[in-house]
């Protein structure tokens, strides 16, 4: 798993557990349902700390807490 799989895949398990659907993180978050709907379809090559910080803060979590998970710790090293 790369890094853009495990940030989609952490923002789908955020939303399954307070009952959020992709478009109400949005509105939540003031990141654009577009923006949302690239990063969770892998289609955004980078999602800016600055769209994840918006992102948290709909979900009421800290940064630390966004990335503080097995799947992050898990990932191997980028550069090669």
């Amino acid at each position: 798993m790369n890094t853009r799989e495990v940030i989609a895949n952490r923002i789908r398990e955020l939303c399954k557990e307070r009952g959020i659907t992709p478009n109400g993180i949005s509105n939540l978050s003031a990141v654009p349902q577009a923006t949302v709907k690239s990063i969770l379809n892998g289609e955004s090559k980078n999602p800016g700390t600055v769209t994840i910080k918006k992102l948290c803060d709909g979900f009421e979590i800290t940064l630390g807490e966004f990335f503080s998970t097995p799947d992050f710790d898990a990932l191997e090293q980028e550069i090669k």
